[in-house]
């Protein structure tokens, strides 16, 4: 029973303003409104029903290692910031899959290294630590560590894929050294 009330949580991954959580999560007035979400965007999964006066979007992708996430990143990207950039910058969006566990924090970690700089395991560590049970499938993760190459000319993370229990995954971000690695050099 854990389990199951853990993959229907939703998940603050990047505050004040980008959720994850399960499809069930997208058709929740109650989740929506107590947390100003204004914009869902459904990564593969459509949700059961739409809250009025929240935007939704949608792509079409599977939960394969042969699927490709970077082809739809480009348009997750700008969903994302569209959202954000709405109601004046305080727009609130909620990404979600069918239990937010692959597609949706493989696509947040995409817009957090593109729109934000951060390195894949700086990107993976934040969704991680906030949502213990995201684990980005093994084709997934190898196309998010060739859009660091591409982003940052280095590799952050040299896993192929992320450990299958949550404590293992945890481990493998821990907090002091995201913040070490983030802090500009003097010099």
């Amino acid at each position: 029973m854990g389990k199951r009330e853990k993959s229907s949580s939703t998940s603050l991954v990047f505050p004040p303003s980008i959720f994850i959580g399960p499809v069930s999560a997208a058709s929740s007035l109650s989740l929506l409104q107590a947390n100003s979400i204004s914009h869902v965007l459904s990564v593969g999964t459509s949700p059961p029903s739409k809250v009025p006066g929240v935007a939704y979007h949608r792509v079409s992708v599977t939960d394969s290692p042969s699927s490709s996430i970077m082809k739809i990143s480009g348009t997750t990207c700008d969903i994302i910031e569209a959202a954000l950039q709405s109601n004046n910058g305080t727009g609130r969006i909620l990404v979600h899959c069918s239990a937010g566990i692959s597609r949706s924090p493989a696509v947040v970690a995409a817009y957090l290294m593109k729109h934000h700089g951060m390195s894949l395991r700086t990107a993976l560590g934040q969704i991680v630590r906030a949502r213990p049970q995201a684990s980005p499938n093994p084709g997934f993760l190898q196309e998010l560590k060739e859009l660091e190459l591409q982003l940052r000319g280095t590799l952050s993370l040299e896993a192929d894929e992320l450990p299958k229990r949550e404590k293992d995954r945890l481990a493998m971000f821990p907090e002091e050294h995201q913040e070490r690695q983030e802090q500009p050099q003097n010099g």
